[in-house]
């Protein structure tokens, strides 16, 4: 067994070494056969990238020789266009030195005809000198004879023929001018007549004044010391808060509340009415229903400006300026209630602008958003129909309302028919018998501007302003003052008046011209 085992380990050992050495040659054998191909296959490449290079060789000298014979083409073919310019140009040369030379030659010819004429206007102008000459020695001796004749030197007989001619002038304008004005005022009056009074007689609407004081009834006379308060804090709170005066005087189981601003009045009355049934009256509950009834008061607003907008028949008005025109309600002017006139004169215009055939939404648009600008007057400076335009302007009104507010108290001159439209309405609202108010001194005022003015002219004996300055009357001195320039003066007067004085509505100016033939038997 022992001799066995050392054969049977050379055994393994040979079987191991001749494994070992078969797989060593196996591999280089694998390995020489795989680079063999490598190399075959890399040679390959090789020969298709040396046969690659000769054929684009060949495609690059092929695009080389097409490119050189185009650029030769084109060039010979640019060379051609340039001779041929070249040739156009020549030719036109040449043509421009022959024309050059035929109008020298034409030229020459006029110059000599020139100085032929300029001889002959030299030899006439000498002739008419001494014919000109002639005439006004002729006409000298003319004129010697007629002044001695006339026993007038010319200036003098000159005056008299264009003050004659003047005077016949004014005379003849006069009458055409009476003439037309009467024809025109006729068939104008009925015109608009017809048209303001179909407006008047379709609108119907009800007026009621403001004052600047309210009245608020308290249940009991005690009821007057809670309201004051200790040491009156009570109505100092309320004051404050509000901004209107409380007057609490001898005046029987009742508050006074006094303030230039409706709209600071009403608020002040219903937070004073709520604290007297809510019967919890100190500051801080004053604060409180002030607060609340202001909150209120904004919602009412809205509710009023639309339903202003929807009796009217206008819609689509930004939220802002249905706000504003809820706060008319609470704004008076002369005693007549704003939001109440422009509703009326939004009816109005679109009344006469139906007559006229004009944009009948448009001009009540215009109407009731003309006195806009009055809301907020007394917050910022200016007149209420700029301020009016632009708050409009500013919330997207057009430019054609716009403009109808601005000229409606001619801040700025109308130039549409809208324009004139929104005046009239305005006027006619606002000039109707009992709509305004005036204070006395304002009336007075007015009568006598009036009367200045008619004076102002001459030929004046007396002036009567009448009809509560709606009417002046002028009795002239008949011998300075004819018939025919009665009715200039009384024009003259009209404009006058328009350009010095504010007024509502329209004033007549009347011209009376008194002729009296007096005689006695004897």
């Amino acid at each position: 067994m022992n001799i066995n085992m050392p054969i049977l380990a050379i055994s393994i050992v040979l079987v191991l070494f001749s494994g070992f050495y078969f797989g060593f040659w196996w591999r280089k054998k694998f390995f020489e056969t795989k680079i063999n191909d490598i190399e075959s296959y890399a040679q390959k490449i090789i020969n298709e990238a040396h046969r690659d290079v000769v054929n684009i060789k060949k495609e690059a000298h092929l695009q080389g020789q097409d490119l050189v014979f185009t650029m030769k083409n084109e060039f010979e073919k640019e060379m051609a266009e340039r001779r041929v310019e070249q040739k156009r140009q020549e030719d036109r040369l040449i043509q421009k030195e022959e024309n050059y030379e035929r109008r020298s030659e034409t030229l020459a010819q006029r110059e000599a005809t020139v100085a032929i004429q300029e001889s002959d206007l030299v030899k006439k102008d000498k002739e008419n000198s001494q014919k000109a000459e002639e005439l006004t020695r002729l006409v000298q001796e003319q004129t010697q004879a007629l002044e001695r004749t006339a026993q007038l030197t010319s200036t003098e007989a000159k005056d008299f023929l264009l003050r004659n001619m003047e005077d016949e002038a004014k005379h003849e304008g006069a009458r055409l001018i009476r003439r037309v004005e009467a024809e025109t005022r006729e068939i104008a009056d009925k015109k608009a007549k017809e048209i303001l009074a179909l407006a008047v007689k379709r609108y119907a609407g009800d007026y009621v004044a403001e004052h600047t004081i309210s009245v608020v009834n308290l249940p009991n006379e005690d009821m007057k010391g809670r309201i004051i308060g200790r040491e009156g804090r009570n109505i100092r709170t309320i004051e404050a808060t509000t901004g209107v005066d409380l007057i609490i005087d001898d005046t029987p189981e009742a508050v006074i509340l006094s303030s230039f601003s409706p709209l600071r009045r009403e608020i002040a009355r219903q937070a004073l009415e709520r604290l007297i049934v809510d019967g919890r009256i100190h500051p801080a509950r004053i604060e409180e229903i002030v607060a609340k009834v202001k909150d209120e008061m904004e919602l009412s607003l809205k509710e009023i400006g639309k339903e202003a907008a929807f009796d009217v028949g206008v819609h689509g008005i930004h939220h802002e300026l249905i706000k504003l025109l809820g706060k008319l309600k609470y704004r008076t002017s002369y005693a007549q209630n704003v939001l109440q006139h422009s509703m009326e004169v939004a009816f109005l215009c679109g009344v006469m602008a139906a007559e006229l055939g004009q944009n009948v939404k448009q001009a009540k648009r215009a109407g009731l958003l003309h006195d806009i600008g009055k809301a907020v007057d007394h917050e910022i400076e200016g007149p209420h129909g700029l301020i009016g335009a632009d708050l409009a302007k500013r919330y997207g009104e057009s430019p054609a309302v716009v403009h109808a507010i601005m000229a409606h108290h001619e801040d700025t001159p109308p130039e549409s028919v809208l324009d004139v439209l929104v005046q009239a309405a305005d006027t006619l609202s606002g000039a109707r018998p009992g709509a305004r108010r005036e204070m006395l001194e304002t009336y007075v005022k007015r009568l006598e501007e009036l009367e200045r003015i008619a004076n102002s002219f001459v030929g004046i004996s007396k002036t009567y302003a009448i009809q509560a300055g709606r009417e002046v009357r002028i009795m002239v001195n008949s011998e300075q003052v004819t018939d025919d320039l009665a009715q200039v003066m009384a024009n003259d007067i009209c404009r006058q008046v328009e350009k010095e004085m504010s007024y509502p509505g329209q004033i007549k100016v009347t011209v009376i011209r008194e002729t009296r033939a007096v005689s006695y038997a004897k």
